[in-house]
């Protein structure tokens, strides 16, 4: 005899199981990847449109030649496959299909993946947060991540060490600069102290990131462009963060003493506001220079 839960059971539809998390991010990137494409015209990125277009922006061949990857592999990509995407084809993706830095962060987001190169923009990168930098000159301060990467300066800060504004967005991280830029490591007193600390500091931090590519991509550039850090790296020192007296050989206004903190904006190792505090009245005197060179410099930019 059958009861009537059996018969419930039996004649109730079999529920579909629920999709997994990577089968919806494959679907959501493909309809993403696929709506960038329809949106650029040809001429946006130096393609003859020709007579027999019927595809509204792009076709998936000219996606695929414009990204260096195999036209098949990138059908795939917009059926949703299980394939695996590297970050170098993501970066080139983003590229090619011209996204600007909140479309770049979705793509690679979808993707499940890092991205590897610094952002030239945060969220905490404000319009208060840069007015913030410029208040507390003469003062040098900037704002960091915690992989070293400067994303936003002030003017004092910025003449401080070297012209950083003549360094290219992507070399602007404080231990590469200290490791392989003559002019910044040139302008720290004790060069080899500061080196072997930022690295004991890296090392510690970046036990919280070790599968992120970005970090990766930064350790194997430190490891290849120079032999002093892969000498630090091997000692496998740790240390956390600190409050410490620097002095800096500026070569505009000479040698400055300053106090460095640490203003961290979310807990844990975040970005963070660093601040040099003249540590004496002279020092104080210099930096106020400095930062007057600094205004200098900029209004006959904006001259030009």
């Amino acid at each position: 005899m059958t009861t009537m839960a059996q018969e419930t059971t039996a004649r109730s539809p079999e529920v579909p199981p629920a999709p997994r998390d990577a089968e919806v991010r494959r679907h959501e990137l493909a309809a993403f990847l696929r709506s960038r494409r329809e949106r650029i015209a040809p001429e946006q990125v130096g393609l003859p449109r020709g007579a027999r277009r019927r595809t509204p922006g792009l076709r998936r061949e000219e996606v695929a030649q414009l990204s260096a990857v195999g036209v098949t592999w990138y059908t795939w990509l917009e059926q949703a496959r299980d394939i695996q995407v590297s970050v170098q084809v993501l970066d080139a993706l983003a590229r090619a299909l011209l996204l600007d830095p909140s479309e770049r962060a979705h793509l690679f987001q979808l993707a499940g993946a890092a991205d590897p190169t610094p952002s030239t923009t945060c969220p905490s990168v404000t319009s208060a947060m840069r007015a913030l930098l410029e208040q507390v000159e003469p003062f040098p301060a900037c704002l960091q991540n915690s992989r070293y990467d400067i994303l936003a300066h002030n003017r004092t800060y910025g003449l401080l060490l070297c012209d950083l504004d003549a360094v290219p967005p992507e070399d602007r991280n404080c231990i590469l600069l200290s490791y392989t830029h003559p002019e910044w490591q040139s302008s720290i007193v004790h060069l080899e102290e500061t080196q072997r600390l930022m690295a004991a500091r890296f090392r510690a931090t970046m036990a919280g990131h070790l599968a992120e590519p970005a970090w990766k991509m930064l350790l194997n550039r430190l490891h290849t462009e120079s032999p002093e850090f892969r000498r630090a790296w091997d000692r496998h020192e740790v240390v956390a963060h600190r409050s410490k007296r620097k002095e800096f050989r500026n070569r505009h206004v000479g040698r400055v003493t300053v106090d460095h903190t640490d203003l961290w904006l979310t807990p844990g190792a975040g970005p963070r506001i660093v601040t040099y505090v003249p540590a004496d009245a002279e020092s104080h005197e210099r930096l106020a220079e400095l930062q007057a060179i600094a205004v200098a410099r900029q209004a006959v930019h904006a001259g030009e």
